[in-house]
């Protein structure tokens, strides 16, 4: 078969799925660092700590035990059970271990989810700026991404009025991530419990709720405190620092159970065997080593939000979970894209630019703190190094 009898052979949904901005700045800060360039990397949301010893030990025993097969294509009851116990321990609540579907990575969970709920436009409401796949997700199964704007004084926070205006018989489902990836921010208690209200029994409120536990001020609240008929996606790869094991779970309302079962058993069988047990062993055991990860992340934010602050980068929506800021940059530039790559190329720092999670992120940059203190310090002072040098095109604004 020729080349072009191949191109046409591709999908017009490959064709038209946008770059992954991040990995594109990734795989080209790995391309400078091969030809001697030393850079900072400050793009990429993976925790720069091992797995617990706990978890890893745990790993290791079930595979020197033969655990190497088939699981049920729920998950094991073991990880179930310790899941259910770890939802109630952190937010009081009880969960049957029924309604819990253990996945390939939190990723997995909601390819499954999104499978079970979309048929061809069928909408999804999301938040723009977003996490970067939320909308190639829902395209995967010819759902619509439905954007609504969020404004940065009010914590990036789902707007009530757009959400109503949105609402439609095509809804299906309101994404919500709280930790939020880009913004490090989080939905109030009292933001959850309207939107619960609004959408009522129209459409299906999906929580990402994967930074859980990572939050400097408070604790995050898990939208099935405030309704039982939400889906919970959660997963071991950014508490836990397993994001090579690739498994993550959903918690579902009973009557979505059996089709994503269904699904798992067609597309995926079951969940990988042997990380199921680092993970019991995660959720029981590595208490200390979540904190210990923490109060490192704590630490690293403050100093990053100190240095921005010194470069006159005020973030009005100051990150208290997941370990991002989402810095305001439209004093400097009119296209982040390219702005971001110039810091990469000139000053050797790697960031993400905001338009990786949607329009509403042009003019920010997506600082990542899981890295060292001394490589944050260091990525600092190129940064401000770099904009020291860069003419302001927006004197009057505060940012």
């Amino acid at each position: 078969m020729d080349e072009s009898r191949l191109r046409q052979l591709i999908s017009k949904r490959a064709e038209q799925m946008p770059p992954f901005l991040v990995m594109e700045v990734l795989e080209r800060a790995a391309e400078l660092q091969r030809k001697g360039r030393s850079i900072i990397h400050l793009e990429v949301g993976e925790p720069d700590f091992d797995t617990p010893k706990v978890a890893l030990e745990a790993g290791m025993k079930a595979l020197r035990d033969g655990r190497t097969h088939y699981t049920h294509s729920l998950g094991h009851p073991e990880l179930r059970e310790a899941i259910a116990g770890w939802q109630h321990r952190m937010y009081g609540i009880n969960v049957s271990t029924d309604r819990i579907v253990v996945t390939m990575g939190s990723s997995g969970a909601m390819l499954l989810v999104f499978a079970a709920l979309l048929d061809p436009g069928s909408e999804v409401i999301l938040t723009d700026p977003h996490y970067a796949c939320y909308p190639n997700f829902v395209s995967a199964y010819d759902g619509v991404a439905v954007r609504t704007s969020v404004r940065e004084e009010d914590g990036f926070q789902f707007d009530l009025r757009a959400v109503k205006a949105k609402l439609n018989e095509r809804t299906r489902a309101l994404m919500l991530n709280s930790p939020a990836n880009p913004t490090g921010t989080i939905t109030t208690p009292e933001r959850m419990q309207e939107l619960v209200k609004l959408v009522g029994d129209q459409a299906v409120i999906i929580s990402d709720e994967i930074y859980h536990g990572l939050v400097y001020r408070g604790r995050a609240h898990s939208i099935l405190e405030y309704t039982p008929d939400a889906i919970v996606i959660n997963g071991f790869s950014k508490l836990f620092a397993m994001t090579g094991w690739r498994l993550g779970y959903a918690v579902l309302p009973e009557p979505l159970v059996r089709p994503v079962q269904k699904l798992q058993q067609n597309l995926l069988i079951s969940p990988p065997d042997f990380p199921q047990f680092a993970a019991i062993a995660a959720l029981r055991q590595a208490d200390g080593d979540v904190e210990r990860m923490r109060q490192c992340y704590d630490e690293r934010r403050r100093l990053v939000l100190s240095r921005l602050k010194a470069m006159g980068l005020h973030v009005l929506a100051e990150p208290v979970g997941a370990f991002y800021v989402f810095v305001n940059v439209q004093r400097f530039t009119t296209n982040v894209r390219e702005f971001a790559f110039d810091i990469l190329e000139q000053a050797g720092v790697a960031v993400t630019p905001g338009v990786d999670f949607g329009p509403g992120g042009e003019g920010y940059i997506r600082i990542s703190y899981a890295n060292s203190l001394e490589n944050i310090e260091q990525g600092m002072d190129r940064l401000q190094q770099f904009l020291s040098i860069q003419p302001i095109l927006h004197p009057d604004r505060r940012f």
